[in-house]
């Protein structure tokens, strides 16, 4: 990891342009670490990078630092050759959506993710499957390279970490928490994080709470599964990470199920689990993540997408 680092710093030193994307729908991890990376590499080697997005940002993450520094693709010339793109948080080539052109066309590529990958697409791979978000990494590049951190790098890894491990309920190690505690040392105010994150639009409440009243139970109400039609589906927030929080929180509840029909016969797959990994049922979908947080994008009618999720968790 250590050398691996190095030439990262290296090439970003002798980068005259460099572009920076996460995955489409960034998170709280996705949205974050690419600005705070932006932002250490704007500040400590006098470059700016073109930071770019797919699909659509949380309304409760439109707050956080540097925020419009980050440009949706059509807005960017994806014709454009970059000395350096890097792609972080992405977990599938699939999920970087509109900017790939630019990963594609650009003359060296660099990799930063802490998702497992079994086609990774990066020239020089960062990666580190447990780490307990991508921001815990680019932590690590700031301190091995000595890179200096400002107030607003420090809230954005702040906000990463706090978002991707859900509040630290999915942390396997003391890293994420040392880092949280340096960080919090160097000024970091997490009651004002959260606060910056509680401005949801009144329709994207009212939807998760009728969506998590709706849910339905199977195999002895161990498995909650909420939907999430088209047309409630431009209200939502985010994945939806609400109505997954809340339906874990019932009593004999083991795994969260929660499908969004994005577009007609698209349907988006959010899986959790309170112990038993989960990660393989993604894949068998056609996606991946974690072991107890993982998704997939299928494109099928809903009716046969349930039907086939009811199936893959009926022996677990």
């Amino acid at each position: 990891m250590e050398n691996k680092i190095q030439e990262f710093l290296e090439r970003v030193r002798g980068a005259k342009s460099i572009a920076i994307m996460g995955h489409k729908n960034p998170d709280g991890d996705s949205l974050c670490s690419v600005l705070a990376l932006a932002h250490l590499i704007e500040e400590n080697f006098g470059v700016s990078p073109v930071c770019m997005y797919d699909g659509n940002i949380p309304e409760n993450l439109s707050e956080v630092p540097l925020r419009t520094r980050i440009k949706y693709f059509e807005r960017v010339d994806l014709s454009e050759v970059y000395d350096l793109a890097i792609v972080m948080d992405y977990g599938n080539p699939v999920h970087i959506g509109g900017p790939r052109p630019v990963v594609d066309n650009a003359k060296f590529v660099v990799e930063i993710d802490h998702h497992k990958n079994e086609n990774p697409i990066g020239q020089l791979c960062i990666n580190d499957d447990t780490a307990a978000a991508t921001a815990v990494i680019v932590y690590r590049i700031m301190r091995a390279g000595g890179l200096m951190m400002d107030s607003r790098t420090a809230d954005l890894l702040a906000l990463a970490i706090f978002t991707d491990t859900g509040n630290f309920k999915f942390v396997r190690n003391g890293d994420a928490l040392r880092i949280m505690a340096d960080l919090v040392d160097a000024g970091v105010n997490i009651r004002n994080l959260i606060e910056l994150m509680n401005n949801k639009p009144r329709k994207a409440v009212q939807l998760e709470a009728r969506t998590a009243a709706n849910a339905e139970f199977f195999y002895h109400g161990r498995l909650a599964l909420a939907t999430i039609q088209k047309k409630d589906y431009k209200y939502l927030d985010g994945r939806g990470e609400t109505v997954l929080s809340l339906l874990g929180q019932i009593s004999g509840v083991e795994y969260v199920v929660l499908l969004k029909e994005q577009k007609p016969e698209q349907i988006g797959i959010s899986i959790r689990s309170r112990k038993k990994p989960i990660d393989k049922i993604a894949v068998a979908l056609g996606g991946g993540g974690h072991e107890r947080a993982a998704g997939a994008i299928v494109r099928d009618t809903m009716e046969n997408v349930r039907a086939r999720v009811l199936e893959l968790f009926k022996g677990e």
